[in-house]
């Protein structure tokens, strides 16, 4: 395990689109909900574990330390769930991951935390191939208010503030299984 201590911030407040407008986190996976798989890894590396939902509250308070939301019922997207979880970790990081991805292993996240431990004042992103993975992220909380002045001008892609923060990469393999957002039905099966 990282000694490098962060809280974990779980996305799960968005529409779910792609899934009929179903509440991601709470469709049924192998027996559980998808939160489940990926709240089960995450919880071990942190006192501080963060769920943004902006639905179903009360079914998401037993996987978390803290719930927050974006504060409005237009689900304003990932990076509305990352301000509202940088405003109240209670360590220096922030580790993001998404609610959709019920693969993600202990491994990986292990391995996101001593990286980001080595040149703690960078966030460090996960990059597949070409492909940068905003969502599997770790951000210093002390960069909170350069991630709100951003949306304040209208910036709604964490990639890009993240790149323009000279963000590190964490490298994985091109097709990475841990890194699979299950985000339609088909996915599921």
């Amino acid at each position: 395990m990282s000694e490098f201590q962060c809280s974990i911030l779980l996305l799960a407040g968005g529409r779910g689109q792609r899934m009929g407008g179903q509440d991601k986190g709470l469709i049924m996976w192998r027996g559980q909900p998808l939160i489940a798989h990926v709240q089960r890894v995450a919880r071990p590396l942190s006192d501080d574990l963060i769920i943004s939902c902006n639905r179903n509250r009360e079914l998401y308070a037993d996987y978390a330390d803290q719930l927050v939301s974006d504060g409005n019922d237009d689900f304003a997207g990932p990076l509305a769930g990352i301000l509202a979880g940088l405003a109240v970790a209670r360590h220096s990081h922030l580790l993001v991951l998404p609610c959709d991805a019920p693969k993600v292993d202990r491994n990986l996240l292990c391995d996101l935390l001593n990286a980001a431990g080595q040149h703690p004042q960078q966030p460090l992103m996960v990059r597949h191939g070409e492909h940068w993975e905003p969502l599997f992220c770790v951000i210093p909380t002390a960069l909170a208010g350069v991630f709100r002045q951003a949306w304040q001008t209208g910036e709604r892609s964490p990639r890009k503030i993240m790149l323009q923060l000279n963000t590190r990469a964490w490298q994985c393999a091109e097709n990475d299984p841990r890194l699979t957002n299950f985000n339609t039905p088909e996915l599921l099966d």
